[in-house]
């Protein structure tokens, strides 16, 4: 079997390094070919040799020998301008990048935007060109997921995929952390408890509604219909669904908003409606992103851990790719309710 063999513009070789670290060339080449055949500390004093030496592996050799291209494709179904507006996302791609980064993988991002976007990205991540996929803000009808299982293409999802059920995917506790927010609503005195939903077509929003609802049931609080109004996740769309409650529940004393960023476009439009927070109406957010520090007054969120999920969506692909682990996964993160102003007491008249 041919080794992978070093760059050797600074003069560093495969057999320095395994010299440095009191290993065989072959241990070395099993270290940088990522393979899971090393124990800890014989990676560790590998990786501490390479350091030192700098030693530069050489991609096209490598990929003849494992017969990978080193990169892992991320496609993210929304448009561009969501990547930079959205800082959900930011934090995502660091937690995979980080975790990428570990095993000497590149990231490759892609955002397909329309259906033939969706279909050249189907075509260039089966083609070879990527050992294998994370997938992130999948809607309902994605067609990605089946083109990837039927090209034997390993793949994990960002949340929980509501069509394709053969799928390894880590999510937050979306329920759990949208039953945190209303119960504190409900605890605070509050009675007429609207909701600003997530899109009815990803995991996010279907399960963040059914936890509003279900603490609202618990609490012997009738749903109504009324108090639920449909954004996009974006500031715009939760200004959009908060005026539409107004319209039609001017009563609504606390709101619930699926994301940070449509909690922050429902209290503009609360305060251009002369409406107090908290003291009129409070309202609880969900990421609790940058944006949670920056409202005035600052925001109550739902802490999910964005960057963890990111690395534990990379680790999963790792093992998948590397055969280690083939077994389809569910991994579900824990949230956390962040108390803050904009939810504190209960209502003055």
């Amino acid at each position: 079997m041919a080794l992978v063999t070093g760059n050797r513009r600074n003069g560093t070789t495969l057999e320095e390094v395994a010299s440095r670290a009191g290993v065989s060339r072959a241990t070395v080449s099993r270290v940088v070919n990522g393979s899971p055949k090393v124990s800890p500390d014989v990676r560790r004093a590998v990786e501490a040799a390479v350091s030192e030496l700098g030693y530069i592996p050489n991609r096209a050799a490598r990929s003849l020998v494992t017969r990978r291209s080193g990169s892992i494709g991320v496609v993210i179904t929304e448009p561009t301008g969501r990547l930079f507006s959205d800082p959900f996302f930011p934090r995502l791609l660091r937690g995979i990048s980080t975790a990428l980064s570990v095993r000497d993988l590149q990231l490759v991002l892609l955002m397909p935007a329309s259906p033939a976007d969706t279909e050249r990205t189907a075509q260039y991540l089966t083609a070879g060109h990527v050992d294998g996929a994370l997938l992130v803000s999948l809607h309902g009808d994605d067609p990605l997921p089946d083109r990837f299982a039927q090209a034997g293409i390993p793949f994990v999802v960002g949340g929980r995929p509501l069509r394709t059920q053969a799928a390894s995917f880590v999510d937050v506790d979306n329920r759990g952390g949208a039953r945190s927010a209303v119960e504190h609503l409900i605890a605070s005195g509050r009675r007429t408890i609207a909701t600003v939903a997530g899109p009815a077509d990803m995991g996010a929003g279907v399960d963040r509604l059914a936890g509003y609802r279900e603490a609202l049931a618990d609490a012997g609080v009738p749903t109504d219909p009324s108090l639920e109004s449909t954004g996009d996740f974006t500031q715009e769309g939760g200004a959009a669904a908060m005026e539409r409650l107004l319209k039609t529940r001017p009563d609504v004393d606390a709101v619930f908003a699926a994301s940070d960023l449509m909690a922050a476009g429902a209290m503009a439009v609360l305060e251009a409606a002369g409406r107090r927070i908290p003291q009129d109406v409070a309202v609880v957010g969900y990421d609790d992103s940058a944006v949670a520090s920056t409202t005035r007054p600052k925001l109550t969120s739902v802490r999910q851990p964005i960057e963890e999920m990111g690395r534990e969506m990379a680790r999963l692909l790792i093992a998948a790719v590397e055969g280690t682990d083939p077994i389809q996964r569910r991994v579900i993160l824990a949230t956390e309710l962040i108390r803050r102003a904009s939810s504190a007491g209960r209502r003055v008249p």
